[in-house]
This record gives C-alpha cells, sequence and structure tokens, in this order.
C-alpha cells in the first residue's frame, strides 16, 4: 500500500486538566490519503489504564499499533509489581513506545492522589506536560479556542464544554477533521467516554 492510500485520522484531538479530573476529546472522521472520508465514525481516544487513555493522531495503524503495545506494557507492569502503574511512569512508557512511530499522541490521566496531568507526545520520545494541549491537522485552531476559553478553575463538565468548543472551532474549517466527537472524562473513580453525532450535543 503506497503512502498515498495510508488509512489517516487526519483529525483533532486536545486534552485539557481540571480541578477534578482530566478531559480529552477528537473528532470522528478518518481520510483515505487526507482526500477521502473513509469513515465518519473513528474513535481516536483509548483508555490505556484505569485512570488514563491516549488521543490518536496521524496513521491510524500507527495509533492502533501504540494503543496496543501500551496497554500490554501496564497489565505486563500490573502483574509484575502486583500496583497499578503511575501516571507518571505510564508516561515515560508511552514516550519509550512511541518513538519512531507515525503518531502524535496526547496523553491523559490522574494520579492515585487525584492530581490530572495531560501530556503531547511525538515520534522521537519527546514529551510535553502542560495544562492544555491539541494534536492533529485542525491543532492551531484548536489551541486558539483552548487559550481563549481554559480556565484552571474549572471542573471537569466545564472542560468538556471548552474540550468541545476546541473541536467544533477546528472542524469548521480543518476539512480533515468532522463528523461528531468523542468525548472521555478522567477521575479519581476511572474513565467515561462518550461519543456524539455532532459538536452541538455537547455544547447544547
Amino acid at each position: 500500500m503506497g503512502m498515498d492510500t495510508v488509512l489517516e485520522t487526519g483529525t483533532t484531538t486536545v486534552a485539557l486538566t481540571a480541578t477534578d479530573g482530566v478531559v480529552l476529546a477528537a473528532d470522528r472522521r478518518a481520510s483515505l490519503g487526507g482526500q477521502f472520508v473513509a469513515s465518519k465514525h473513528a474513535i481516536k481516544v483509548e483508555p490505556v489504564h484505569d485512570r488514563a487513555a491516549v488521543t490518536i493522531s496521524g496513521s491510524v495503524g500507527g495509533g492502533q499499533e501504540f494503543v496496543q503495545r501500551l496497554r500490554a506494557e501496564a497489565d505486563l507492569y500490573e502483574t509484575r509489581r502486583g500496583h497499578e502503574m503511575s501516571v507518571d511512569a505510564l508516561v515515560k512508557t508511552a514516550a519509550n513506545t512511541v518513538r519512531g512511530m507515525p503518531a502524535t499522541p496526547l496523553l491523559g490521566g490522574v494520579e492515585a492522589d487525584g492530581t490530572p496531568r495531560v501530556f503531547f507526545l511525538d515520534g522521537g520520545g519527546g514529551v510535553l506536560e502542560d495544562d492544555y494541549t491539541a494534536s492533529g491537522s485542525g491543532m492551531s485552531l484548536a489551541i486558539g479556542t483552548l487559550e481563549r476559553l481554559y480556565d484552571p478553575e474549572m471542573g471537569v463538565e466545564a472542560a468538556v464544554d471548552v474540550a468541545s468548543a476546541a473541536i467544533d472551532a477546528a472542524s469548521e474549517r480543518d476539512t480533515a477533521s468532522g463528523n461528531g466527537i468523542t468525548v472521555t472524562r478522567i477521575t479519581a473513580d476511572g474513565v467515561q467516554q462518550d461519543t456524539y453525532d455532532d459538536t452541538t450535543e455537547v455544547l447544547a
């Protein structure tokens, strides 16, 4: 299969911290070679831990391989040590796992003590921690919305609105993003994920 027929997410994904957790969100469009909409129902946010998840952008195959390998490493860690990975250990493992892959995931999680954390990872193994971040072809549009609306004092439900607004803004102008949204809430109680056919369903 040539590079022009690689299944890509195109994509806009965002991650942001809240006072009581983390929110990850992504659009649902996948394209073939960036020119044809291959799927309107792609899931680009995947749980990898009881209190953590990652987003997928770039090659779908690379993203799926990254998720599978990270889940396997987290399970192996827990089996060998008898306790779950901290988010800090998980992101270090994720950075090593994604190195050399055609993917730029975001990772969000909540530590055992309730501390929310968000990271941007790249194919070179780089890790950047921030209060909010974005990736994908609609990244610049999403970041503009996040910078305007983000409030470090907001709770998870307010963060869902901000994340949804960021995905909506990107979907309006980025042709590789659209077809609804996946929203993932992460708190000390676990991971909750919902999908919507339109961002307005979240923002209503």
